[in-house]
This record gives C-alpha cells, structure tokens and sequence, in this order.
C-alpha cells in the first residue's frame, strides 16, 4: 500500500482520512514506580498508581480541549491493565455519543522485556544493549524493538484497511474524526517510525513519551499527510529527539510542499559507507 501517511494516488486520495491520530502513553504505572514489581506481577497486570490515574485524566482533557465539541473519537487500545486503566480515565472526558467505538488491539502492547524480569541483570541487558544497538537488541526470553516493529507494521496495515472500508463507526464523518491509540513509550515510538518511514538510527534517538503524555498528528491540506508541526513547536519535537531533518519534515507536511532528496538525506545518515558505487 505504501507510505499511507504521505501524498497518495488519486484514486485514493477520494477517501478521506481522519482528522487527527492522538497517541498517548498510559499514566504512571506500580512498575514505573517501583521496578522490583515486574518480579512478581506480569507486565499485562501491572496497574496505574493513583498519580497515573490522574495523568491519564488530565491527557483526556487535553484532547478535549483539542478536538473540540460535536467530534468523533474511536479508541484502539493496548490490552495491557494499564493501557485499559488509562483508556478509562480519558473516556470520562468524551460522552457516550462521541465515542463511536473502541478496540482493543494486541499489536499495540508493549516490547516483551521476559516473563517475570530478572531486575538484578536488568542494568547488564540494557548496558549489552547500547554496545549492540538498540533497536536490534532482543532481551533474553524477550523481544527486540526490530520485533515491535514488525507486528506494529501488521497493525498499521490493519488501521488502514479499517478506514478504507468504512469498519470504523461514523468514518464518512472524518472531518471530525479522530483516532485515539493508547499504548506504551516504546511502542508509540515505533509507531511513528513506521508512520513517517523513519529509519533505525533516527528511532535510536528519540525519547520515550512521558507517563500520559499525548502526541498529536494532524492532516494538513489536499495532499493528505499527517504531521506532528500543527500541534508541537520545534522545542518540543527537539526535546523528543527529532533531527533537525526530521523537524523541517514535520514543518513541510505541515506547512508546505513535500520537497525531500531521499538519495541524499538517507545516505548523509550513513558518513561511513563508502559511495563510490560501480568501481572494483
């Protein structure tokens, strides 16, 4: 299907889109707390401590205060506890007549660090890890952010379709639109790499989300692209870890014309590799 998020064929550009897609990070969590919990408790059962409660609270009043009245808000959430937890708070902020559905979606849970963590050899794994690279990196009886990627890839796909084919409630309706994914720091990072076609060393930099911290994307003019420049400044996006590449992009799908050299920006991450293609 290609690069969804970007300017698209003209038979496809007759759908439209949603208005906005709002990624939120669930609220401070017992684990985020206190790390000796993932002993004991599996990560899909760790709860939101009050303090995170009330962040998620206040994340849903955010995106009220975005959205606006009279919108439509479809909800795809991580099937983790806290996830749900924090689903919970920020549908208080919605009416039950602005809610046109919610989905809980597997794909979206977070990176699988091991069964029960060994908390002890936690600092050793995330030591190996930076010498290996981050995004590579698999924990043992656990995931790499490569696997994250993948299944958030299959998801991607699945919202594309969803939307295409009208399975989202009201979604003739898109000017009002929007589609609210509550997951995990990790989770919402890849996301955005996968949306904005991001590479891994340009993941590698970005910063977790804080604890109910919400990320907005919203579509800007005929070419249908989503940007995160409408509703962040650059300190902000500078402060997640974007390049100063990656900050025009944003103002570009935003603001102007897509103008992007892919031979030269892809290859001026890579100052090692030697270009001189064809000689022997």
């Amino acid at each position: 299907m290609g690069n969804v998020i970007s300017g698209r064929g003209t038979k496809q550009k007759q759908r439209r889109w949603p208005k906005r897609i709002i990624l939120v990070r669930h609220g401070e969590s017992e684990g985020n707390l206190d790390k000796s919990v993932y002993r004991d408790v599996p990560d899909h059962r760790v709860q939101l401590t009050e303090r995170g409660k009330e962040q998620a609270k206040k994340a849903g009043e955010l995106i009220r205060s975005v959205v606006g009245q009279y919108c439509k808000i479809y909800f795809y959430v991580s099937p983790f506890l806290r996830t749900r937890e924090t689903l919970k708070e920020i549908g208080a902020a919605f009416s039950s007549t602005e809610i046109t559905g919610v989905r809980e979606e597997c794909r979206l849970r977070e990176m699988d660090y091991s069964k029960f963590q060994n908390t002890e050899k936690m600092p050793e794994y995330k030591k190996e890890r930076e010498r290996y690279g981050k995004f590579f990196y698999r924990f043992p009886s656990g995931d790499s952010a490569a696997d994250v990627y993948d299944r958030i890839s299959g998801f991607v796909e699945s919202l594309w379709r969803d939307i295409e084919m009208n399975k989202i409630p009201e979604s003739s309706d898109n000017d009002n639109l929007n589609i609210v994914i509550v997951s995990h720091g990790l989770t919402i990072r890849i996301l955005l790499m996968r949306l904005f076609s991001w590479t891994t060393e340009q993941v590698e930099s970005l910063t977790s989300p804080e604890n109910g911290e919400v990320r907005i994307m919203e579509l800007t003019g005929d070419d249908e692209e989503y940007s995160l420049a409408l509703h962040h400044d650059d300190q902000t996006l500078e402060k997640w870890g974007l390049s100063p590449q990656m900050i025009v992009d944003q103002k570009k799908r935003a603001y102007g014309p897509k103008v992007v050299d892919h031979l030269t920006s892809y290859f001026d991450l890579l100052p090692h590799i030697n270009l001189d293609f064809g000689k022997k």
